[in-house]
């Protein structure tokens, strides 16, 4: 039997419904499991064992619609017996269209019985703390009825990897049997990204009185910004921060991370790799952002996360997405680190100080 799983989007997207691939391999263990994903994104899920081949979808594809259809048309020839769609959009229906498959299952929308023979119901609430994400790829295995061992996706760290970490950390000097924390200082645009000032007075509480190591996750064109961060921090956490330790890829990055504590700051992929690798994670949604659907595995304790509308729901209080992300900058200013501060020392006491060794 051959499966095809698709995802094409961003890196938590992908990282989330790798939990499908895994879930099939274990009630399939002699299937062919492939999954089909933007390249860009590739890398997070490198080393899975449960992922038989990986199917790259590139630019190529996405901006030609000759490419595309030539791609699947190749799909077609791979003769797959089931393909789960869990990203519904035009790009992926046409390759699901072509293909050939006996079954095919994605979301319910008013036009999906044209591409899918299954087709599952999108909630927007459940019970568990697994998250809204999750809980809607997980409904996608309903109609085939896998079991659901795997509910939060984990990433295979290599020895290799490992050895880059301890390295990275002795040639900077970083002193490893201290407790390491990654901020996530910057998030992938500035509409996701907390007020730079607001952050540096959050990493002042995260240093103060803590023989830490501080790292910054951000990327090289995000280097102006994550250096004014470092600049609107005080002399004491300023000595804490190894600036300069960046991943200079996405598997360099899950390297250092694992190497780390702990992890604070925007919302985004490097926070889902961090909840994938176990560690514990204290984030703040942007305001235009709908919290429910990426606040993943919430528990109040290893995994914390803020949205302003719960601090200040009368700023949200009638008014449409669209107006909330044009208001997103002013909302932003609301978002005080006073508002936070507390929580931020009950995690840091809890998962940082508390098992300080």
């Amino acid at each position: 039997m051959k499966i095809l799983v698709i995802q094409q989007k961003m890196i938590g997207d992908v990282l989330v419904s790798s939990i499908l691939c895994e879930n099939l391999k274990l009630a399939h263990p002699n299937a062919q499991i492939d999954y089909l994903i933007y390249d860009s994104t590739k890398s997070v899920i490198d080393g899975a064992k449960y992922i038989d081949n990986q199917i790259l979808f590139t630019e190529k594809e996405r901006n030609s619609k000759i490419a595309l259809l030539q791609f699947a048309l190749k799909i077609r020839k791979e003769k797959y017996d089931i393909i789960i769609d869990s990203y519904a959009k035009l790009e992926s229906q046409i390759i699901v269209f072509f293909s050939g498959a006996k079954r095919k299952i994605s979301f319910k929308k008013m036009y999906s019985k044209l591409f899918y023979t299954d087709v599952v119901e999108r909630k927007n609430n459940y019970n568990s703390n697994l998250g809204l994400i999750i809980e809607q790829r997980l409904a996608l295995l309903e109609p085939l009825n896998v079991e659901k061992k795997i509910t939060f996706p984990t990433i295979n760290v290599s020895q290799n990897e490992n050895e880059f970490a301890k390295r990275t950390f002795q040639n900077h000097g970083i002193n490893d049997t201290k407790k390491t924390i990654m901020v996530s200082v910057i998030g992938s645009e500035a509409s996701k990204t907390y007020p730079l000032h607001y952050m540096a007075n959050l990493i002042d509480v995260v240093s103060k009185n803590r023989d830490i190591n501080i790292l910054f996750n951000y990327i090289p064109e995000q280097i102006k910004e994550a250096k004014l961060v470092y600049n609107y921090c005080n002399p004491e956490s300023q000595s804490k921060i190894y600036f300069e330790v960046i991943g200079k890829s996405i598997r360099e990055f899950i390297a250092l991370m694992n190497a780390c504590d702990c992890i604070v700051g925007n919302d985004g992929g490097a926070i889902n790799i961090a909840k994938a690798l176990k560690k514990p994670s204290f984030i703040l949604f942007s305001p235009w952002i709908d919290k429910k659907g990426w606040a993943l595995l919430e528990d109040g304790k290893t995994h914390i996360s803020f949205h302003l509308n719960e601090i200040k729901p009368h700023l949200f209080k009638g008014k449409t997405p669209k107006q909330i992300k044009t208001e997103n900058e002013k909302l932003y200013l609301e978002f005080k680190p006073e508002l936070v501060k507390e929580s931020l020392k009950e995690f840091l006491a809890t998962n940082i100080d508390e098992f300080h060794s």
